[in-house]
């Protein structure tokens, strides 16, 4: 509807016209500042220009009402113009809010080390870019989900002394295992050490030269612990790149960067102070092995030289401090950093029953996203992890999704979509009928509740253009109170607008199923338990 209103105001006009939703329904469905822009141009008074603008949209059959209040310009859509609209998204269901951008883009996130399972910190960096992705593609873009194994460093070399010093404890049952200071645990450990036991034999888990060789065979194996875990809440990638790969084109990176490097202490430095950074950085350390800088600058290297016109990595919020050096990297290596950009995901705090969540003993000290899935469910972890700004810190308790009513948001938007199923099966008028029905002449409840459910391709567009995801839930929440206010209100079955009005609320199943869709859930067309709303 905002396109159709924007091209119409832009031909009308010869220019690009911001509009407005007013939030008093009063003032109608859009609204447009700009006879203010015009004013210093025109000479004229702000009311004026509005006036003179408003007559020149007498004869446009796409709104009922055009008024100039104090300068602004106010567009009250025509029954006929939201009629139709409707009538084309119901006849195009898979259409309804995509568009055509022609843009490439690549989005990096989760990106976690596969030394041990996903906790919940990763988990809503992994729903929040997925939901983005989502969008993205929704809305046209060529865009392409990537995962960064981090694969190489002394994270992976930890992993091989972890799994050793399970084994020797809990397999081999040695006495008095000395544990360092830092090291993996979790119950993961036990299926890594019996598995390696298997597949080389015992001696490898006792055989410190053979720690880079199980730490290698083993972070495969929490990759694919990882990857279902992901696919257990509806989250696949395009591509993966392991930075053990990366290293071999590590000279000719090296080389793009030209003075941008040098050697100081034995040790390798890149000039990041000069682009805005504390301090240079060390990438290569004087024993020789790369600092997680290093594996950055060879990663946007390749990540570059593959063509994309924008690049988005999602990271955890103490990351910021690292964006500068990376930024000062692109551009060393001949790049537009303002190409990158950078999300921040922040922490989460969990608790059970205004309580503080226990870690499970076989997450180690962390808690597991799988754990949480299967205590609340893909569906209510998706929906928690997209309905608040990703920068901004998140609490939620699990029994507020556990339950089967109206506070619980996901079943209360669930329960829209399944009540609208029910009245329909309840029909006394044929779908060849409401298919056929005119949505005019609908009542004031009724144009608020159609308007309502077409705004869906205006919030897809906003949620992605402003990289905060949660206005797609906050919009599916209002919409789906308004469809259960609207039961209570308006007698549908057997009444003399039966068919138009069951027409109006499949338009809100579609918003609701195709939003749902956005978030990675699949809405339901029956509840299980069916509390009243």
């Amino acid at each position: 509807m905002k396109q159709r209103v924007s091209a119409l105001l832009r031909e009308k006009l010869g220019r690009e016209v911001v509009l407005e939703k007013p939030r008093d329904r009063s003032f109608g469905h859009f609204a447009t500042p700009i006879a203010f822009s015009l004013a210093k141009e025109l000479k004229k008074s702000p009311m004026i220009i509005a006036e003179d603008l408003v007559a020149s949209f007498t004869e446009s059959p796409e709104f009922s009402s055009v008024e100039s209040v104090k300068g602004y310009i106010n567009f009250r859509l025509s029954e006929g113009f939201l009629a139709e609209y409707a009538s084309w998204a119901l006849d195009n269901p898979s259409a309804f809010a995509k568009q055509d951008k022609n843009q490439k883009i690549l989005l990096e996130f989760v990106s976690a080390n596969p030394t041990g399972p996903l906790h919940i910190g990763h988990a809503r960096g992994a729903v929040y870019g997925d939901t983005l992705y989502r969008l993205a593609k929704h809305l046209g873009y060529d865009i392409t989900a990537e995962y960064y194994v981090n694969d190489a460093g002394n994270q992976i070399d930890l992993l091989g002394l972890s799994i050793q010093l399970y084994a020797r404890e809990n397999i081999l049952k040695e006495d008095n295992v000395e544990y360092p200071e830092s090291y993996y645990r979790g119950e993961y450990l036990e299926s890594l050490a019996s598995g390696a036991k298997e597949h080389f034999g015992a001696e490898i888990l006792n055989d410190e030269s053979r720690q880079k060789e199980l730490a290698m065979w083993a972070k495969d194996k929490v990759m694919d612990i990882v990857v279902d875990s992901l696919a257990d809440t509806n989250i696949h990638f395009d591509t993966f790149v392991h930075e053990s790969g990366l290293y071999a084109d590590w000279d000719r990176v090296m080389k793009k960067m030209g003075d941008n490097v040098y050697e100081k202490e034995e040790k390798l430095w890149i000039k990041s102070e000069s682009k805005g950074d504390d301090h240079d950085r060390v990438v290569v350390r004087d024993d020789g092995r790369p600092t997680y800088l290093a594996g950055d600058i060879v990663y946007h290297n390749q990540k570059f030289e593959r063509g994309y016109d924008h690049y988005i990595n999602i990271w955890g919020a103490d990351h910021h401090g690292y964006i500068p050096r990376v930024n000062a990297a692109i551009d060393f290596l001949g790049y537009d950093s303002n190409k990158l950009e950078v999300l921040l995901s922040q922490m989460v705090s969990l608790l059970k029953d205004g309580e503080p969540y226990k870690m499970s003993k076989r997450a180690g000290n962390v808690i597991l996203m799988s754990d949480i899935v299967e205590e609340i469910g893909s569906d209510a972890l998706r929906f928690i992890f997209a309905s608040k700004k990703s920068d901004t810190a998140l609490e939620f308790d699990l029994a507020e999704f556990k339950k089967q009513d109206s506070s619980n948001p996901v079943f209360y938007i669930q329960y829209a979509h399944a009540r609208i199923q029910t009245l329909l099966s309840k029909a006394t008028v044929s779908k060849d009928e409401i298919n056929a029905a005119e949505l005019k002449n609908l009542g004031e409840s009724a144009d608020i509740l159609l308007f309502d459910a077409l705004l869906l391709p205006e919030i897809v567009e906003d949620a992605f253009n402003s990289r905060q995801v949660q206005k797609l839930p906050d919009y599916l929440k209002s919409l789906a109170a308004s469809l259960h206010k609207f039961y209570y209100d308006v007698r549908m079955i057997g009444t003399d607008d039966e068919a138009k009005l069951l027409k109006l609320i499949l338009v809100v199943a579609l918003s609701i199923k195709t939003g749902l869709s956005l978030m990675g859930i699949a809405a339901k067309d029956k509840m299980v338990k069916e509390e009243e709303v």
